[in-house]
């Protein structure tokens, strides 16, 4: 299975009749990708958790927990979230650089798999694991020191890399090191196909099957786009399968991104039109990059708007030519709050609304209140059912500001 190109429905994200910014997912969305995930598990025989890091707006977890293995955290917080919300007979991994003593004492009420970054925290905390009142499965993270992601903020493996055991330091810690281990968990990679993860499935192997007979299951980590158009379904199941028929080891994923991929929207409000002598008009929205979708300037990435085309550093060329173009910038003081450059069929005015797309992902688990800018609301529809079955869930206000600053 190759997924297709992607085609999101004929369908009015800016219809909900609330105030803007809002983000709102679509359900019907979401349930085609859980079941791509939950085809990945049928058949590969592995199980995928859901990373919280990227997507934690709970409201939205009855569509996602019956087509998933758990869930897995970065902090007592999510823990906290997941074991709340997905419940028994769901599994709660986490993994975090490092741990307090305290973190490590309520995770250990938590969680069922908790993974350390280093041999030394696993030493240090040893003991309160085992004597924990249920039984928890402990994974190493690794290092293999080989990834192909190009951005080095992203890059788990550079030479600066603070994640995982290299082999170098497996072997020099010695053997007893491993006694307790039950799996190991890589993360190597970012919004990338299958391909990749083959090439570095290799690299992993070469440097650390020789400890396999040693543990019980291997993660994946994450950063496999699955559900992104064109990711080959078929080579990830067939990698999969090979590796457990070499090792005898099960299998976990844990994307973030791939399940709310293409499912989310960000709907805002034109509040200004400003004449630009110097090039391009500027339009100023109700919404703001660097506050609600932190990525635009991290990744950075020019995010497609429904009804326009964008110029960014994936699109060749010149921004073409006819149509009206504009600078989208935000309310901000940030003279960088830019989300960037369209070019639209027909003029902005004040008052319009428009919509961002594929802004599920680290937006809402990301966002601030930088300037006293208000959050974007959390909305869902359903473009399966004919009136949409829109919501507003969640409303941000005065207090929301004040209450987390003092």
């Amino acid at each position: 299975m190759m997924n297709p190109i992607y085609v999101y429905p004929n369908f009015d994200y800016t219809a909900l009749p609330a105030s803007t910014p809002y983000y709102i997912t679509d359900r019907a969305l979401l349930r085609r990708n859980m079941e791509i995930m939950q085809e990945v598990q049928e058949r590969a025989k592995c199980k995928i958790l859901l990373a919280l890091k990227a997507f934690s707006t709970w409201n939205f977890f009855d569509d996602m927990i019956p087509c998933l293995a758990g869930a897995s955290a970065s902090s007592i917080y999510e823990a906290q979230l997941g074991a709340e919300t997905f419940g028994p007979g769901k599994e709660l991994h986490v993994y975090s650089p490092a741990y307090t003593e305290m973190e490590i004492r309520e995770l250990c009420k938590l969680a069922d798999h908790i993974v350390f970054n280093s041999i030394t925290q696993w030493l240090k905390f040893k003991e309160i694991v085992k004597n924990a009142d249920h039984k928890i499965e402990v994974g190493l993270r690794i290092n293999p020191e080989y990834s192909e992601v190009r951005k080095e903020i992203y890059n788990p493996c550079t030479n600066r890399s603070r994640f995982g055991v290299s082999a170098e330091t497996l072997v020099d810690a010695g053997p007893d090191a491993l006694d307790g281990i039950d799996g190991f968990h890589f993360h190597t990679m970012c919004q990338q196909g299958s391909e990749v993860l083959g090439r570095t499935l290799e690299v992993f192997c070469d440097r650390f099957d020789k400890y396999f007979h040693r543990i019980k299951w291997v993660n994946f980590g994450g950063g496999h786009d699955i559900t992104r158009m064109g990711y080959d379904v078929n080579r990830l199941c067939s990698i999969i399968h090979d590796f457990q028929d070499k090792y005898n080891l099960d299998v976990y994923l844990e994307p973030g991104e791939a399940h709310v991929l293409h499912t989310g929207f960000l709907v805002a409000t034109v509040l200004d039109v400003i004449e630009n002598p110097n090039g391009n008009d500027v339009v100023i929205l109700d919404t703001s990059a660097t506050a609600h979708m932190p990525d635009v300037l991290e990744m950075p990435y020019t995010p497609e708007i429904r009804g326009a085309r964008r110029q960014s550093e994936d699109v060749d060329g010149p921004l073409e030519e006819g149509g009206f173009k504009y600078i989208l910038g935000s309310k901000t003081c940030l003279s960088g709050d830019v989300i960037g450059e369209y070019l639209f069929d027909t003029p902005l005015k004040v008052g319009d609304r428009i919509t961002l797309e594929d802004m599920s992902q680290y937006t809402v688990c990301k966002n601030t209140m930088f300037n006293g800018v208000q959050l974007p609301s959390i909305a869902s529809c359903d473009s399966d059912q004919e009136n949409g079955d829109y919501h507003l869930i969640r409303e941000f206000n005065y207090e929301d500001f004040k209450g987390r600053l003092s």
